[in-house]
Formats: C-alpha cells, structure tokens, sequence
C-alpha cells in the first residue's frame, strides 16, 4: 500500500503533482469514518469485481455529502500516482 497526497498550496497547475506520504490523519467524526469504511468495503469489492478494469473511486462521487470535504480516492496497488 502507497499512500499520495496533495497539498492545499496555492500553486500553479502545472506544478501540482502527488506526493508520497508516510502518515495520514483523519479528522472526522464517528458517522463520516463508517461511511468510509463502507465506500472501502464496496470499493475493495468492487476492485475484485472488476479486475484489472478497475481504475479508481472517488469517496465524493459514491457519497456527495463528502463533495466538499478533501478529494478522498482508492486505487489499485498495481496503479501509480501521478
């Protein structure tokens, strides 16, 4: 497992790129961390589902209560960021 990150920098387009991260922290309450569990559960599901098809999810198109709060993606371990 990787984890990538983006920073909140005010930069141009065209130097924003993922960066790795050695730690994450969420800072949510009890009811927004079992949504994500579930959107983890359905997505790893999904990925087995679909195989080598399967691309990436964004937490915010499977729950648009999210749409506001920081981009929150899964992806493949074979996917690379950037």
């Amino acid at each position: 497992m990787k984890i990538y990150g983006y920073s909140e920098r005010d930069l141009p387009i065209e130097e924003i790129v993922p960066d790795s991260l050695a730690e994450i922290t969420l800072v949510a309450s009890p009811a927004e961390l079992r949504r994500i569990a579930e959107f983890l559960l359905e997505g790893a599901a999904t990925m087995e589902r679909m195989g080598a098809t399967y691309s990436h999810e964004h937490l915010s198109d499977w729950d648009d209560s999210f749409e506001s709060f920081p981009h929150f993606v899964i992806a493949p371990a074979e996917a690379e960021a950037g």
